[in-house]
């Protein structure tokens, strides 16, 4: 699946954050949105499963209106994983199960299988299946959160920050997986982050958002290795 974005313009709370932004991705790409902090990047994420509204513009998923689509549909399709992991009360494996338990195709017998190999794909030991989700370390709960989303498969996966609480090695972890999920499955995923090591590591492309507007889309390879702008180069020589 792929997202069109034209044109579209947000605020919040009466300021605005977002200004005319367009782009569209590819199917089977990691789209990496980078910038200053403030610049809007989650706003944005948030927008492409209407988490925040627009105020002008249209977001198109497979060339239909997100607007069209119920909530519902739309956010097994486009699912967001936040910055700060939002698992509920219950068990490793009620929390991974939960979102998968809504697709068709669910199998119950095979639940068990399937809550273990997600785990194993993030990282994670199969004996904390039956932990409570509230016992695990952040890093643990955000791979959790990662596994609930895989879980639903959906076309696009909406990453917000998702490495930032990680440790190092956890993050490479999460790096390959998402690599994996590209690969394997087919998955469109964006990212906002601000850690340039994974943006250069998994990016097909990058997006730079500065003070609410998309200033730059560009290769990976090429915005590193040579921006268009002179915003982007101002941006590169800051994090030198």
């Amino acid at each position: 699946m792929s997202l069109s974005i034209n044109n579209i313009s947000a605020s919040v709370l009466g300021n605005n954050i977002l200004e005319n932004i367009s782009f569209q991705t590819k199917e089977s790409e990691i789209f990496c949105i980078i910038g200053t902090s403030g610049a809007g990047k989650s706003t944005l994420l948030r927008t492409l499963n209407r988490l925040q509204p627009i105020n002008s513009g249209e977001i198109y998923l497979n060339g239909q209106s997100i607007y069209l689509m119920t909530p519902q549909n739309l956010r097994k399709n486009a699912v967001m994983i936040l910055q700060t992991p939002s698992l509920f009360e219950g068990t490793v494996e009620d929390n991974i199960l939960f979102g998968a338990k809504l697709n068709s195709d669910f199998n119950k017998t095979e639940s068990r299988k399937l809550a273990i190999s997600l785990l194993e794909k993030v990282g994670l030991e199969s004996n904390l299946l039956l932990r409570n989700s509230s016992s695990l370390s952040v890093g643990q709960q955000q791979r959790v959160s990662i596994a609930r989303s895989i879980a639903m498969k959906p076309s696009i996966l909406l990453c917000d920050e998702i490495t930032s609480s990680l440790d190092p090695q956890s993050t490479l972890h999460i790096q390959n997986l998402l690599l994996t999920l590209k690969k394997e499955e087919k998955m469109t995923i964006l990212l906002v982050t601000h850690n340039m090591d994974l943006v250069q590591q998994i990016a097909d492309r990058v997006g730079l958002l500065i003070d609410g507007k998309l200033v730059e889309v560009s290769a990976v390879n090429d915005f590193f290795n040579n921006p268009r702008t002179e915003l982007g180069r101002n941006f590169l020589s800051t994090i030198a």
